[in-house]
Formats: structure tokens, C-alpha cells, sequence
């Protein structure tokens, strides 16, 4: 019976480690850019010196979804999405540099301009750094500029621009901070990758579909948890058997 408890115990350990990243995507629904994860699952046999008799479920690794999210028009001048295929690029806490689709920007009391989550926007010179303004405003093309506090509203002054990336997406990887990396270092600035002012990108998960997701999951668990147990009895019916056979 040892056959069928192992085979059943794989499949609900890997069952557990999808509701962990389905309850996280459903915990993320509201988070702006954000991208919801999926594993990928299969069955592998296990070779032996004869024939393979048993095959174990293995979770290969798990891997983001990279369609886009709905765009939200919020108005206001520092959100910004980006439209189609691309990344904001940030620094990340270890000081590398990393991207992001959220684009709810603020300036910092010291004047840097940074993600809501307090990581600062890469412009082509490193951190962008502003002085005091009386008005700021992003471009399409993500040309930061603004208007010095005493000066007309002529004398508009462009700053830096938004370093806007578009790696491939199989050198991406997510991080735990939700940043994602490139396996193969920084990627260079793409300026064809452009910017909608006034507007934030939502997340990517379908609530609908997470939830039915989740709760084909909690089935299919407890299916498993029913053949580890239908096995136990065997285990001991086939014990007791042999006892009277003795």
C-alpha cells in the first residue's frame, strides 16, 4: 500500500503549495500592477531498475502571469501605466535595480522620486532627484518635468525621464519584495515603451476565477487526504487477514 499513500501524499502536498499561491493572488486583487503567480505542475515518473510503477506530482516552478490588467483613470499627474509590454525600472532594497508595473508615484521629503512602496524611480542619470516644485507632471514618454517654487509658469524645466524598460519576459524573475529582476543584469532603456499619464494599472487576477480555482483545489485535496486514508484500512483489513491466516 506504501505505493498509493506516497503517490496520494505528493499530489496534496503540491495541492497545499497551489492554495498558498492561489490565496495569494486573491490577497493581491487590489494591488496595483500587480502579477499573479501561477505554478507549474506535472506528473514524473520514477524510474527504477525494472518498470516505472509509480508516478509522483512535482511542481516545476512557478512562473508569472504577464497579461496586462485593466487601466483605472485616477487623474491625478504622478500615476502612470504603462500601456502594453514594458517595466518602470526602481531600485530595490539591496540597491539592484528592479521593475515594476506599479505606477503610484510620489515625491519624497527629500525630494526623490519613488514608488508608493518607498522604492525610488531609476531616471538616466540614477535616482531622480527634484528640487521644490509648484507643479510637477510626467510624460508619455516618461520625461519628468516641473516648475521651481517662485518661477512663472513659463519656466517649466525638464529634469530626467523614467528609465522604461522591455526585457523578455522568460529572463524575468519575481522576487519576494513582488519586484521582478533580470537573469541577465539591468536591461537597457526601450523608448518604445510609453506611459498613460492619470491612470494606474490594476491587478491581473480574476477574482471569479481564482476563487473557483481555490475551491477546485480544497476538492481535489481532500480527495487525496480520502486515498491515504482508504489505504490505511487496506493497510490493516490486509494485516488482520493475514493474522487469521496464521
Amino acid at each position: 500500500m506504501d505505493r498509493l499513500i506516497y503517490v496520494a501524499m505528493t499530489g496534496a502536498k503540491e495541492l497545499m503549495q497551489r492554495q498558498a499561491i492561489g490565496a495569494n493572488n486573491l490577497a493581491n486583487v487590489n494591488t496595483t500592477g500587480f502579477r499573479a503567480d501561477q505554478a507549474v505542475t506535472r506528473a514524473l515518473p520514477v524510474f527504477n531498475l525494472n518498470q516505472p510503477t509509480r508516478a509522483y506530482a512535482v511542481t516545476e516552478g512557478v512562473t508569472a502571469d504577464f497579461s496586462q490588467g485593466p487601466l483605472q483613470s485616477t487623474g491625478r499627474e504622478l500615476d502612470v501605466a504603462v500601456k502594453g509590454p514594458g517595466w518602470l525600472a526602481v531600485q530595490a532594497q539591496d540597491g539592484q535595480e528592479a521593475y515594476t508595473r506599479n505606477g503610484n508615484l510620489f515625491i519624497s521629503p527629500t525630494g526623490v522620486l519613488q514608488t508608493a512602496d518607498g522604492h525610488p524611480v531609476l531616471g538616466n542619470n540614477g535616482l531622480i532627484n527634484l528640487p521644490p516644485l509648484q507643479s510637477v507632471s510626467i510624460g508619455a514618454d516618461g520625461t519628468v518635468s516641473g516648475v521651481p517654487q517662485g518661477q512663472p509658469a513659463t519656466a517649466r524645466v525638464v529634469f530626467d525621464r523614467i528609465k522604461l524598460v522591455n526585457p523578455p519576459e522568460q529572463s524575468l524573475q519575481k522576487g519576494g519584495d513582488g519586484l521582478f529582476r533580470g537573469n541577465n543584469g539591468p536591461a537597457p532603456a526601450d523608448a518604445r515603451v510609453s506611459l498613460a499619464i492619470g491612470s494606474l494599472e490594476a491587478s491581473n487576477v480574476n477574482p471569479v476565477q481564482a476563487m473557483v480555482d481555490m475551491i477546485s483545489m480544497a476538492r481535489q485535496f481532500e480527495t487525496q487526504i480520502k486515498i491515504i486514508q482508504t489505504a490505511q484500512q487496506d493497510s490493516r483489513q490486509a494485516a488482520q487477514i493475514l493474522n487469521l491466516s496464521a
